[in-house]
């Protein structure tokens, strides 16, 4: 017998070898396409990376520069002082409050303001009722109109906000040599490291030094920005007499005026220490029940079982 190939077989087996030939060569050609691609995006990261470096290195030198322009105005950070308050469990010292308003009455409202605080804020903090009364009684405060529609003039009451040092912003400059004396009553919150800021303000006139030249109508603190501030020297030995008779030194009036207007600037202080201890001693109480009712819920979920049956061969 002779076997004689069909053509359909004959092109069968040239199909099967050139799948064949194709199979083979897929594995190399893909391996190739992958190497172009790494190394395509090894290039692109490493160009990615240079660029981060050099925009890390542009924006360093830029902060360097900055830093360095702006280094002739920094101020000297204020020291750090143990105020009583800025524990966890003391409150204000309001004999010092009371000294504080001393020193503000005296000397500060000459120039400076209270703008958020009322007369009825220092009832029971500062002074009792008829003590405040008494001090708002000698402001006079326009009212009216009356009952010919004129404008009067009454004493002061215990809903009216404390005086104002001057009656708008020209009269401050006027009276200032062209700068305005800022508002007092929030000046904690307004300055880093406020009460430090304003006690080291206070006791930090003294001469400049050797080179430096302060422009005329300025005053020489190195711990106010630019080191030259239009305010001078307010506080002097014994220029207030303290009632409860205290010396008047400058660094104790400094200390009762900053600890007023920190009291200014948060006088919910002491009730805020307050609640948030009762708040911190009921929810520690609260924590076992809370955590026992938490087992009792999830003692269903946690000692659940779950079991798979064999399903019937059928389902093969």
């Amino acid at each position: 017998f002779v076997f004689v190939d069909h053509p359909n077989h004959k092109q069968r087996r040239m199909m099967l070898s050139s799948a064949r030939v194709l199979r083979n060569a897929t594995p190399l050609l893909n391996r190739a396409s992958f190497s172009t691609i790494n190394t395509a995006s090894r290039q692109a990261g490493k160009t990615n990376t240079y660029k981060y470096f050099a925009a890390g290195a542009a924006a360093v030198a830029g902060l360097a520069l900055t830093n360095s322009s702006f280094s002739a105005n920094d101020a000297v950070h204020p020291g750090q002082y143990p105020w009583a308050h800025d524990n966890f469990f003391t409150t204000f010292d309001h004999m010092s409050i009371r000294r504080g308003w001393t020193v503000y009455k005296e000397v500060c409202s000459a120039c400076h303001s209270l703008r958020h605080v009322y007369w009825r804020h220092l009832v029971g903090v500062v002074g009792t009722e008829d003590e405040v009364k008494e001090w708002a009684a000698e402001h006079t405060y326009e009212d009216g109109p009356d009952k010919n529609g004129e404008m009067f003039d009454r004493p002061g009451q215990l809903t009216d906000r404390m005086p104002m040092a001057y009656p708008n912003d020209e009269a401050a400059r006027a009276g200032n040599a062209g700068a305005i004396p800022p508002e007092l009553s929030l000046m904690r919150k307004a300055r880093p490291d406020g009460a430090n800021y304003i006690f080291s303000l206070l006791t930090g006139y003294r001469d400049a030094p050797h080179g430096l030249q302060i422009r005329e109508g300025l005053h020489y603190n190195p711990y106010f920005p630019g080191s030259a501030i239009a305010m001078a020297q307010a506080l002097f030995e014994d220029m207030v007499e303290y009632e409860d008779g205290t010396e008047a030194s400058i660094s104790q009036m400094a200390k009762d005026v900053t600890t007023f207007l920190c009291w200014t600037a948060e006088p919910e202080h002491d009730e805020r220490k307050k609640m948030g201890w009762k708040a911190i001693l009921f929810i520690s109480l609260m924590i076992i029940p809370t955590f026992y009712w938490k087992r009792f819920k999830w003692a269903v979920v946690h000692t659940r079982q779950v079991r798979f049956a064999d399903l019937p061969k059928r389902f093969y």
